[in-house]
């Protein structure tokens, strides 16, 4: 399972859209959920809605700017070594807030997308496409490049 936690909601049409066609394109090689958590005035709080998603079992990717980087074919590799010896893959994308210092310390891995920073909801969309991209590198099929 790939669970993708986020805070906040999606208010734009099109990003709806866009998210929605990426999980229903994962959802043909992997079953995904995305929850969203409250966006809320303090990172405790936050982390506390976070971490009511988070098992024990779960293999922990936090969306951080100080992550590391990594090119689409190393995030597929990635992806698909952890789904060796683990079989949740929780993504957390935190608020303009950040993430609270114990959600970053339950992290895996801390993954940079760039130095930039995106609006929530487009970063979202761009996770989404990555993981997508990644299965497709995965499984040897044209769409990459």
């Amino acid at each position: 399972m790939i669970k993708i936690l986020c805070v906040g909601k999606i208010k734009e049409n099109y990003l709806k859209e866009l998210i929605s066609d990426y999980e229903k394109r994962i959802r043909k090689y992997h079953d995904i959920e995305i929850i969203e958590v409250k966006d809320e005035d303090s990172l405790e709080k936050e982390k506390r809605n976070l971490q009511k998603y988070i098992l024990e079992k779960d293999y922990v990717i936090t969306l951080e700017i100080l992550g590391k980087k990594m090119t689409s074919e190393e995030f597929s590799k990635k992806i698909e070594q952890t789904f060796i010896e683990n079989s949740n893959i929780t993504f957390v994308i935190g608020s303009s807030l950040g993430l609270h210092e114990e959600i970053k310390k339950r992290s895996n891995f801390a993954l940079s997308f760039s130095d930039f920073t995106f609006p929530h909801g487009l970063f979202r969309g761009i996770l989404l496409e990555q993981i997508y991209r990644a299965f497709k590198i995965m499984n040897h099929e044209t769409y990459h490049k």
